[in-house]
């Protein structure tokens, strides 16, 4: 016996023990622990917690039940863990400050933003929320492993279908041994536009993902600073970004005070608060009066007055230095793919989710034509035997037992067990011709079910259609804007010194694109011209606004929706002129079918300048132009607009000029802008021009002294006429004829007052540009066609048309070209 148990006993190095035995804890820990699964983005407590509850029919349509009752089901299950674990994580689960979509529905107090734990498990109740079951859908379809529990009684699903991409949807942190994975949450409808982009180009770049998923989109909302971290994470799967209050300086009676209304991202807002009275009480941040937490169930809200004395900003900046107002996330993708844990960029997220849901649809589908075809099976039995109900009846009635009548059912007609066993067992009714009738609908529409399935499983790109279907029923029923704004960073906002400053061109097109080029990247050429290809646009798309600007200059955005944002010149991208722009979303934050109709370049906000409005309806107002020096991020509200009308152009003024409007049938007015008194911003304005049924209003300009009206039409026809032959009317009046509109040169697109040393710029809707000396158009009078301008195809017309100020070694081109008489003004076009 002694020899025996010597004969178990083997030598082994403890530094080769020691370090296998911990690789195997280790990885236990990575794989069962602490790390979520690349495809449904869970670890295993949090999948064990739904997977119970599911088991235990706590869908959202049943009543809750008691913390503690799931959490006694899960660890004596599934998790041979503390209560404590599994209870917090559940916890998590149903806390809309730490989930972007929570997965469970809890009725209790479930802690707060303020660190407040939550109450005992047996006071708190819970159900799944409804988000939940799309994590769980198809799970009893055999469409995902199921695994032995810790103890083998039991089986738990080794993966849930994850009907939504909940890796990157709801983030997730966590600490393993050696290594941590902390993913932000994003918002869904992006994830699944990207999920939508991959399945459309498998080819894709995480770069080009980007234009889908923006970055994180965190449920307490507040700012991400900067976007090369979120570059960073997305190419790399490592990276960091800034994260943001969303802050308010607002005036109290003469003295400034800073309001908070949403935080960064799992920032304690007690301690915060702790944290800046701490800062006041060492005096390391002055200024400070007073600090109050006025959060209630309508939002956060905490207020920090200020000294008279004091400027606001600076405070502001030493709280975000010195507090978690700022501070950081580093983002870290690291997932088990494969039962190893990787680091993934963006792309690779949204690839190992996509292969999961096709392996989720085949194994459903297969489980689908399985049952259908067990059906059709017991069918064709069925209606064997009502094709011989006679002899059926017969055999069964001669039959002494019911295994004699199923074997000679079996063996009279071909059937299977099954089929036999079906008809022993049905019941008299069936025989009826309404039943007989029934079973054979049945049995036509599962054949074509059992078609259906087999041409899905026969065809990739048709099961790509139907996660692609699935998923944009997912967005509808749970989509959302995004919480979290992205802005750029102080780091990425440039020094004005180091800009030069120069005139550029600036572009924006009507699909909201926008880019900066130098004045000098088109050449002048001779009117008439084809053109330059002058910005890449996608097929509905085409350039809508190109003007002048300084690099320096302020660039006010006037919207359709009466609106105005502001951005210097030189934060528009500097792109090459084939280029398409940058989404001018990505650079100011207009709202949801907003679209920019007016850009107005600004030096200074002058308190002597006015901002003349006009709208498509004919209605105009004047305000001060410093009304506009305090813009928001999120805009300000520049004219009140009428319903159904919208704002077509601002011009800057000095309050006594002269205005001109005109219409797309060819109407004008001109009259003083005195006529219209200053207003507020907000107001809504007075009547400049009465336009006919089916008319607008195209076009408004500054009327200049001894300068011409220059009219474009779409089909490219054009003419400059006398300032002179507008005669002064009184605003609001029908007006008079400036173009005799006609199916040969289209209704008018533009009304420009214009002067001889300064070239036109042209583009249609395909993006064709031509640049032509203003002088080389034809001075032609007010009832007249025009002459062709630029030749426009049939399906192609004029979209944009601008002035811009020609140089002086442009002015000596064009004198050498005048002396050698290569070109010839054309003849009017009556």
């Amino acid at each position: 016996m002694a020899e025996e148990q010597q004969s178990q006993i083997h030598d082994r190095d403890i530094s080769t023990e020691m370090r296998e035995s911990f690789m195997d804890y280790a990885m236990s820990i990575i794989v069962s622990r602490a790390l979520p699964d690349v495809r449904d983005g869970l670890k295993p407590v949090h999948r064990r917690i739904l997977y119970a509850m599911s088991e235990l029919g706590m869908s959202p349509d049943k009543p809750y039940k008691k913390s503690a009752r799931i959490v006694g089901e899960v660890i004596g299950k599934y998790h041979p863990h503390g209560d404590s674990a599994v209870y917090e994580s559940m916890v998590r689960m149903a806390q809309d400050f730490s989930l972007r979509y929570m997965m469970i529905d809890g009725h209790g107090n479930f802690g707060s933003i303020d660190g407040d734990f939550a109450a005992a498990m047996r006071y708190t109740e819970a159900r799944l929320s409804k988000i939940a079951m799309e994590m769980l859908r198809d799970i009893n379809k055999d469409t995902i492993d199921f695994v032995p529990n810790y103890d083998g009684e039991e089986h738990e699903p080794a993966v849930l279908p994850a009907r939504i991409p909940n890796l990157l949807v709801n983030g997730v942190s966590g600490i393993a041994v050696g290594m941590a994975t902390n993913i932000p949450p994003h918002n869904l409808t992006e994830v699944i536009e990207g999920v939508q982009a991959l399945i459309k180009n498998p080819d894709i770049t995480p770069i080009e993902l980007m234009e889908y998923i923006k970055g994180p989109d965190f449920p307490t909302a507040g700012f991400v600073m900067g976007r090369e971290g979120i570059r960073q994470a997305y190419t790399t799967g490592r990276g960091s970004v800034t994260m943001r209050a969303r802050v308010n300086i607002e005036d109290n009676a003469g003295k400034a005070r800073i309001v908070v209304y949403e935080l960064p991202y799992m920032v304690n807002k007690a301690r915060l608060v702790e944290k800046i009275a701490e800062l006041v009480r060492e005096k390391k941040i002055e200024g400070i009066t007073d600090l109050r937490d006025e959060s209630d169930r309508n939002g956060m809200r905490v207020v920090i007055e200020l000294r008279r004395d004091v400027n606001p900003n600076v405070v502001l900046n030493n709280l975000y230095k010195q507090t978690q107002l700022q501070t950081n996330f580093g983002i870290n993708m690291l997932a088990i793919v494969n039962k190893e844990p990787r680091v993934l960029n963006l792309k690779d997220c949204l690839y190992y989710y996509l292969q999961h849901q096709v392996e989720v649809i085949r194994r459903r589908t297969e489980f689908d034509l399985k049952k259908a075809e067990a059906r059709a099976h017991i069918l064709e039995g069925l209606r064997i035997a009502l094709d011989h109900l006679d002899e059926v009846i017969a055999l069964i009635r001669s039959s002494r037992t019911a295994e004699e009548a199923r074997e000679g059912l079996i063996s009279r007609f071909a059937l299977s067990y099954d089929q036999a066993q079906a008809i022993l067992d049905m019941r008299l009714q069936r025989l009826t011709g309404l039943e007989r009738e029934k079973i054979e609908a049945e049995y036509e529409e599962l054949q074509n079910k059992i078609a259906e399935y087999k041409a899905i499983l026969a065809d990739e790109q048709l099961v790509l259609q139907i996660i692609s279907d699935e998923l944009n029923e997912v967005r509808e029923k749970f989509g959302d804007e995004r919480r979290t704004e992205i802005t750029l960073s102080d780091d990425e906002i440039l020094d004005e010194d180091l800009i030069p400053r120069e005139d550029v061109i600036i572009s924006i097109t009507h699909g909201g694109y926008v880019k900066r080029l130098p004045v000098t990247t088109y050449r002048s050429q001779k009117r008439g011209g084809k053109g330059i290809l002058g910005m890449g646009t996608k097929e509905s798309d085409f350039v809508e606004h190109l003007f002048v600007s300084n690099t320096h200059h302020y660039l006010l955005f006037f919207t359709d929706k009466g609106k105005v944002y502001r951005l210097k010149a030189y934060e528009i991208p500097d792109l090459s002129r084939t280029a398409k722009g940058t989404p001018i979303i990505n650079l100011i934050q207009i709202e949801q079918g907003e679209t920019v109709n007016a850009v107005i370049p600004v030096e200074a906000f002058e308190p002597d300048k006015y901002l003349f409005f006009a709208t498509k309806e004919g209605v105009v107002k004047k305000t001060p132009l410093d009304d506009y020096a305090n813009i928001r991020k999120v805009g300000l509200i520049a004219i009140n607009l009428r319903e159904e009308d919208s704002l077509i152009g601002v011009r800057l003024t000095d309050g006594n000029q002269e205005i001109i409007m005109g219409t797309s049938q060819g109407m004008s007015i001109r009259f003083q802008e005195q006529d219209v008194r200053s207003m507020g911003r907000a107001a809504t304005g007075v009547k400049g021009i009465q336009t006919d049924e089916g008319d607008y209003v195209i076009g408004m300009d500054v009327v200049v002294p001894e300068n011409e009206v220059l009219i474009v039409t779409a089909k490219g026809y054009g003419k400059r006429t006398p300032i002179s032959e507008y005669r002064i009317q009184t605003r609001g009046g029908k007006g008079i004829k400036t173009l005799n509109v006609t199916e040969k040169n289209g209704t008018v697109v533009a009304l420009k007052v214009v002067q001889n040393d300064e070239d036109l710029m042209i583009m249609t809707s395909s993006g064709t540009m031509i640049r032509t000396s203003m002088d080389g158009i034809n001075t032609m009078g007010r009832n007249t066609v025009g002459v062709k301008l630029i030749h426009i195809r049939e399906d192609d017309s004029v979209a944009t048309v601008t002035r811009v100020a020609r140089s002086e070694e442009e002015d000596e081109e064009s004198e050498s070209t005048e002396e050698s008489g290569e070109s010839t003004p054309p003849q009017a076009e009556e």
